[in-house]
Formats: structure tokens, C-alpha cells, sequence
């Protein structure tokens, strides 16, 4: 067990977003001497460039789609509705500031020491951190090593582009720039249909921008089952997004023009056409924040772009774990903080921590419709003999679907797995069953 050790922390953490503050602060909660680095504001890409300002975003715009639909509720009201996209930023980053607020004071409430600056490990038990002068300038202000019995990483990761399609945050960009951007583009291509995709998709269509969908793919939203993915398209194309499947274009052919990007695509195998747009968003996938981290300087191994651990999120290396998007997996921020209170429970040397469940693992697209899902895919389970029930019906005949009068259906379509596993709870110090 960590506690009482004589190097400077029981435990750093490299890294604070969800899965990394996560981790801090449950093992301080379970008594150990917790250090925090990031050279970035705590919280990370879910806070400041992902899950938070684009629910902020797709509630505004689902918003203004019901009030489009007033009459059915009752409500006359003259006109059109006028979309305000300064407004629906600024309430956005309204949102992200109050959450961030909340976030910080649990650093000082949990006891946990804030390092800011940019961390790297020199061995297992050692990272040397490059502070910001008081100008803010990286590495300006010194350098701080900090010695710590065991370490969590949770560096994160960062947006990725298509081989020679270079985005350049005005007429390419990628979801960080449309997320800091206030204005909106009178039509945009979209590539890439996944669940960034897809959720961009649909809050851009719900305030009057003309988008177009560019899948690779057969399917859209391909981590779903295929039915739900029918569902989604069905209803994207009916409210007026057009949609490409097995969409084919070269990323090094697009051209950025005065007035948007051109591009020559096509379905595969057929001719392809001219599309023109004022904006096209790059939503490709992600890439894992692991160089320049110090990986060399430890036993710690790699696979495929993502580090390796075991169950308990422990790499080759004994005292150093990983969590989050860096360990590839699910991607996603609750899951990485349920990695992290796996790792915190597993240094703080308890015995009976269960590993980590990724069939188990809840999550949902918040397109419109949503795709909500309580485990993995049928097609794509890791334990494709696990008894699982389904059930599917169809969503005009739920009493909250006709009670909203909503025009955009949704796929009801959920599997729960049997229960069978400890689990370590997420508001409690304790592990207990559920």
C-alpha cells in the first residue's frame, strides 16, 4: 500500500480530465497524498473541447427545433424563430466556465496538490514537470521534479485529420474550432459519421445550416448495430441531411477556395460529383496523447498507437498505470473515470477490485434521434456468448415519445447484460456490489 511512503506522493497523476481528476481525487478520498498535473485547465477535452459545449450546443439547437413546432403544444407564436448563434456560444461557454468552477474548488476540498505545467515521466517513480512563467510562456518557469510511488497517466488525446487534409480552422476544421467559433457557415460537409459527426450533423441542421455527410463507411454512427444505424440515416435523410455512404474522395484533391472548400466525391465505384461548401469539419477519430511522455524511460508497452494494461489499468511497468483515451477502448469520459477509480482503489491496495467491464460500459449518441446503449454492440461484444436480452419497439408507441410531439424519432433499442461483477461505486470511497 502507497500510504506513508517517503517519496514526495503516494501518487501523480499526469493529466487532468474526467478519467485523470477523477483518479486524484478518489485515491486522496482514500487517504493517500495525491499530486495533479496539466499544463491545460482541469477538466480537459470533455470539459473544454468535447462532451460539455457540444451538449451545451445541441440543447440550444433542439430548443429552437420545438419551438419551430410551437402550434402542436398550443403555443402560437409569430414568425420563425431567429437563431442567435453568438448567444448559443456564449451560453455554451457559460456552461463549460460554471462546470470548471465546480471542478477546481473539488481540487482544494479533496486535498490534492495542483502542479501546473507540462509533466513527463524520468522512470517510474520520477516526472519532471515544465512550469509556465508568470506571463504564462511553457517551460518559463523553471522546472519541478516530483517523486511518486506509483503513477497514473491520462494524457488524453487529440483530433485527428485524413492524410493531406490539413485543417486550417477557417474553411477546414476540426470539432476543437467549432467549439470556439461564434458564428455559423451558410452549408457544411461533414466527414466522417461517427458519433462527433453525426452530433454536429444534427445541431447544425436544427439551425438552418444545409449539411452534407460523408461516411467511408457502409453505415453511419459503424460502432452501432446496423439497425440502429438504419434508424439514424432514415431520419437524417427525412428531415433534409443528406447522407453518403461509402463516400470516396481524395483528402489531397480538396480545395480551399475565397467563398468554402471543393471537393470531387463520390459512392464507391460510381461517378463522382463536384461538392462545394463554406466549411467542411473534419470528425475522422482521435489520436492518443502518448510521446513525449516519457514512455522510453520505463517498461511500459504500446500497441497500435495506445498503451497496454491489465484489468486493473496496471502497465508492464508495476508502479505506473494508464486510463482514458490512451488505452484506447471505449473513448469516453466516464468510462475513463471509471478507469481511474479502478487504478485508485487498485494503488490504494485494496484487494477485491474488480476489472474493468467494457461490455458493461453505458453510452449514447446525442444525435437527434439518440442512440442510447447500455453495453457493446451484439456484433462487437468481446463476450459474444454473455446472456443478453433485447428488445426493440417501435418509438411512436412510447407514451414520452407522443407526449413530446417530437418529428425526430429515435431508435429504442437497449440490451442488459446480467449482472455479475464488483463494482467500485462512483460516489462512494468504498467497494461494494451492485
Amino acid at each position: 500500500m502507497a500510504v506513508g511512503s517517503s517519496n514526495d506522493f503516494d501518487l501523480v497523476v499526469l493529466g487532468a480530465g474526467t478519467g485523470g481528476y477523477t483518479a486524484a481525487f478518489r485515491a486522496a478520498q482514500l487517504g493517500l497524498k495525491v499530486a495533479l498535473v496539466d499544463e491545460d485547465k482541469i477538466g480537459g477535452t470533455c470539459l473544454h473541447r468535447g462532451c460539455i459545449p457540444t451538449k451545451a450546443l445541441l440543447e440550444s439547437a433542439a430548443f429552437a427545433d420545438r419551438v419551430r413546432h410551437a402550434k402542436d403544444f398550443g403555443l402560437n407564436l409569430p414568425g420563425e424563430p431567429e437563431i442567435d448563434y453568438a448567444q448559443f456560444a456564449a451560453r455554451r461557454d457559460a456552461v463549460v466556465k460554471r462546470m470548471w468552477t465546480g471542478v477546481k474548488s473539488l481540487i482544494t476540498k479533496n486535498k490534492v496538490t495542483w502542479v501546473e505545467g507540462r509533466g513527463r515521466l524520468d522512470g517510474p517513480n520520477k516526472i519532471r514537470v515544465s512550469q509556465p512563467g508568470e506571463d504564462g510562456t511553457p517551460g518559463k518557469g523553471g522546472e519541478r521534479i516530483l517523486q511518486a510511488t506509483d503513477v497514473i497517466l491520462a494524457t488524453g488525446s487529440r483530433v485527428k485529420s485524413l492524410p493531406g487534409l490539413e485543417p486550417d480552422g477557417t474553411r477546414i476544421v476540426t470539432s476543437d474550432d467549432v467549439l470556439k467559433m461564434s458564428t455559423l457557415p451558410k452549408d457544411i460537409v461533414i466527414v466522417g459519421a461517427g458519433a462527433v459527426g453525426v452530433e454536429f450533423a444534427s445541431m447544425y441542421h436544427d439551425v438552418g445550416v444545409k449539411v452534407t455527410v460523408l461516411e467511408y463507411l457502409p453505415n453511419i454512427v459503424p460502432l452501432e448495430d446496423l439497425e440502429v444505424s438504419k434508424v439514424v440515416q432514415r431520419s437524417f435523410e427525412k428531415r433534409g441531411i443528406t447522407v453518403m455512404t461509402n463516400a470516396r474522395f481524395d483528402a489531397k484533391a480538396v480545395s480551399k477556395e475565397k467563398d468554402g472548400i471543393c471537393v470531387m466525391v463520390g459512392p464507391e465505384g460510381k461517378e463522382q460529383s463536384e461538392l462545394r461548401a463554406e466549411m467542411m469539419l473534419v470528425a475522422t477519430g482521435r489520436a492518443a496523447n502518448i510521446e513525449d511522455i516519457g514512455l522510453e524511460t520505463t517498461k511500459v508497452e504500446t500497441d497500435r498507437g495506445v498503451i497496454k494494461v491489465n484489468g486493473h489499468m496496471r502497465t508492464k511497468e508495476p508502479h505506473v498505470y494508464a486510463i482514458g483515451d490512451i488505452v484506447g477502448g471505449l473513448w469516453l469520459a466516464h468510462v475513463a473515470a471509471h478507469e481511474g477509480i479502478t487504478a485508485a482503489h487498485t494503488i490504494a491496495g485494496e484487494s477485491d477490485v474488480h476489472e474493468m467491464d467494457y461490455d458493461a460500459q453505458p453510452r449514447a449518441t446525442y444525435s437527434a434521434p439518440r442512440s442510447p446503449r447500455s453495453a457493446r454492440p451484439r456484433s462487437r461484444s468481446r463476450r459474444p456468448v454473455r446472456p443478453t436480452r433485447s428488445a426493440r419497439s417501435r418509438s411512436r408507441r412510447s407514451p414520452r415519445r407522443s407526449s413530446v410531439a417530437s418529428t425526430r424519432a429515435s431508435p429504442r433499442s437497449s440490451r442488459t447484460p446480467r449482472p455479475r461483477t464488483r463494482s467500485v461505486s462512483m460516489s462512494s470511497a468504498r467497494t461494494r456490489r451492485i
